[in-house]
């Protein structure tokens, strides 16, 4: 009883410190239920093994300057597998904007029961926004340029991960702080440019069809301040534990994405992923779509037998 007095207890402080938090936005992705380390520090070493994920997505392909996003993240459980920890970097393009995210994560799991687990995530780290010299060359001394610093700046997230080998649900806020990258105030107008904090709810279930076919749909829920609601949805089927096919639909205020998931478990150790989104706002009478490809690297590095993983 007093074990799960002290989990309550945390899960209230944490909540208390995402919701208290007010505040440029994190970059999307299509084949988020595999890149979640990018949002949610909690899930570092969930998998129980070393995770290698590299991630690339060219947005709204044939658009001038439309989004370009390159991941990069390692992630393993220590040997009590209690303690997760992991490195991710992401360097994301948007017209002449450019933002770098270097951030290390740590995890600390919890087992409710036999299959349950509770995790929760701490990402310390840091934030570079910078702007093209072309358009600082441009705009001359305009002071929303002007200002701009080109440095790294400390920023810090959290985030919980409950977990079983057939479910999980997930909250996170991956960046808490407000970080303004343009300090400056000309004639009482503050130029900034603030990180916005985004909170992501996240959740999946694996359905057993058949011995060789299983179904697991997935969502993600993400808020940013100062912006609507942005749902996914996506649903993925897998076939003899090799080769996943599956859908995905992207919604919010201003525009919406049909996909297409394809993923390939090539060996133990390797996977490969693609998705195709195609836009549903006025955008797809100048973009062919939107390509993003994935690919997984795992090592086990015990003789364990680990139980299939689905996410």
């Amino acid at each position: 009883m007093k074990h799960n007095n002290k989990i309550y207890i945390i899960i209230v402080l944490f909540l208390t410190m995402i919701v208290n938090v007010e505040g440029q936005q994190l970059p999307q992705f299509t084949q988020y239920m595999y890149n979640t380390i990018s949002i949610n520090p909690a899930y570092a070493g969930s998998r129980g093994v070393v995770s290698i994920v590299g991630l690339h997505r060219s947005q709204w392909v044939g658009f001038g300057k439309g989004p370009e996003t390159q991941t990069l993240s390692v992630h393993f459980p220590l040997r009590n597998d209690k303690v997760g920890l992991g490195v991710s970097f992401i360097n994301d393009k948007l017209g002449y904007e450019k933002s770098s995210y270097l951030y290390g994560d740590m995890s600390y799991t919890i087992n409710l029961s036999a299959n349950v687990k509770l995790a929760f995530g701490l990402k310390l780290g840091f934030t570079q926004y910078k702007l093209d010299d072309e358009l600082r060359i441009a705009e001359g001394l305009d002071p929303g340029i002007s200002g701009i610093r080109n440095r790294w700046e400390p920023n810090l997230g959290s985030g919980m991960f409950l977990h079983t080998n057939k479910w999980y649900v997930g909250l996170s806020a991956p960046r808490l702080l407000n970080i303004d990258h343009n300090d400056l105030t000309v004639d009482g107008i503050n130029y900034g440019i603030i990180d916005k904090v985004s909170y992501y709810l996240t959740g999946g279930y694996v359905f057993d069809l058949s011995d060789s076919v299983k179904f697991k749909p997935a969502t993600l829920i993400k808020a940013t301040n100062g912006a609507p609601l942005s749902y996914d949805i996506t649903a993925n089927f897998l076939f003899n534990e090799k080769f996943w096919l599956g859908g995905s639909y992207r919604v919010n205020e201003f525009t919406g994405a049909l996909g297409a998931l394809v993923d390939f478990q090539v060996s133990k150790q390797f996977r490969v992923g693609y998705a195709y989104d195609y836009p549903l706002s006025d955008i797809n009478q100048f973009s062919s779509g939107t390509h993003e490809v994935l690919l997984m690297y795992e090592l086990n590095k015990t003789n364990r037998i680990k139980s299939p993983r689905y996410f």
